[in-house]
């Protein structure tokens, strides 16, 4: 869990705190390996991403998101070592080496980005924004992306939910004078 100032913590099965472990500005999004000993975490107000070490308990390694901010979203593709990390200012998708933190591509995006998720089977990237749109790339390799749809939305609807299971991009859209809040749901296809 993620906590204050800037901390990771690791609890155990009954809830009781384990581990913490510093990282210098408020913790955002997080990225986990599965087949590794890493947790990936945004840290927008140091304009970095951290890499911590789960058995050592300790931040690994940090890279910059140079002069992009505001480093919310973020996904893994942990079979290609690349983390996707999206920033708002300016909009941009950065595409890092999980195991270097080199910067390998970097592509607008839509504004006020909330969600990143990351396709392996159909080999995407499915990005929300605010600024109403969901911008879809296709990964042509692990250094090579490039945008395929821009799927126009609403203002202000950002966060989502994508389902490998279901094949399916679920959004978040906010009540909109008589319109309810609802959550629309898209179908990805190959």
């Amino acid at each position: 869990m993620g906590y204050g100032d800037g901390a990771l913590g690791a609890v155990d099965a009954n809830g009781g705190r384990v581990a913490d472990v510093a990282l210098g500005a408020h913790p955002e999004s997080f990225q986990m390996e599965k087949n590794g000993p890493r947790v990936f975490v945004n840290l927008p107000g140091a304009r970095k991403v951290a890499a911590v070490d789960r058995a050592k308990g300790a931040v690994v390694a940090s890279w910059r998101t140079g002069t992009a901010s505001a480093n919310f979203p973020m996904a893994l593709d942990e079979a290609d070592r690349r983390l996707f990390v999206v920033c708002r200012t300016p909009a941009r998708l950065l595409v890092l080496n999980s195991d270097s933190g080199a910067t390998v591509a970097a592509l607008p995006t839509v504004g006020d980005s909330d969600d990143v998720f990351h396709d392996e089977r159909a080999r995407r990237l499915y990005v929300s924004g605010g600024a109403g749109a969901i911008v879809v790339y296709g990964q042509d390799d692990p250094d090579h992306y490039r945008e395929i749809a821009r799927v126009e939305t609403v203002t202000g609807a950002r966060t989502s939910l994508f389902s490998a299971e279901t094949g399916r991009l679920f959004l978040a859209v906010r009540r909109r004078g008589q319109a309810p809040a609802a959550v629309w749901v898209y179908a990805v296809s190959n």
